[in-house]
């Protein structure tokens, strides 16, 4: 049987680990980014979400790739495509056009001794 990999879960993935390596630098909290000013200006039991200030701190916060914000309606219109579906187009186009930068010639030497010394101990 063969393994069959999910190159949208791994795209998700690198998403993801992004995502948490941005949060573990820290989250500042000061004056500006708890909003005070604009929680008074709101007021209790109204719409946070829709504030200039809101959104631009959740840009600021979160840049993904892949996660879809829009609204419902320019979500729809755009396709509905859910987060597997553009991972996967995502890893499809990377594996289309993706050229890596190749390896000095030093490290080329260095796994090619590797894979020489490995053959002569397997005797192959």
């Amino acid at each position: 049987m063969g393994m069959t990999i999910d190159y949208g879960q791994l795209v998700m993935d690198n998403e993801f680990a992004r995502m948490i390596k941005y949060s573990l630098q820290g989250i500042p909290v000061n004056d500006e980014t708890l909003a005070v000013d604009v929680m008074h200006d709101v007021g209790p039991a109204n719409d946070f979400l829709g504030h200039d200030h809101t959104f631009n701190h959740m840009q600021e916060q979160s840049q993904p790739a892949l996660i879809d914000r829009r609204m419902r309606e320019d979500w729809q219109a755009g396709g509905s495509t859910d987060l597997h579906q553009r991972a996967t187009e995502k890893a499809r186009q990377i594996l289309e056009t993706h050229r890596p930068e190749p390896l000095p010639e030093d490290v080329l030497a260095k796994m090619r001794a590797i894979v020489e010394e490995a053959e002569e101990e397997l005797g192959l």
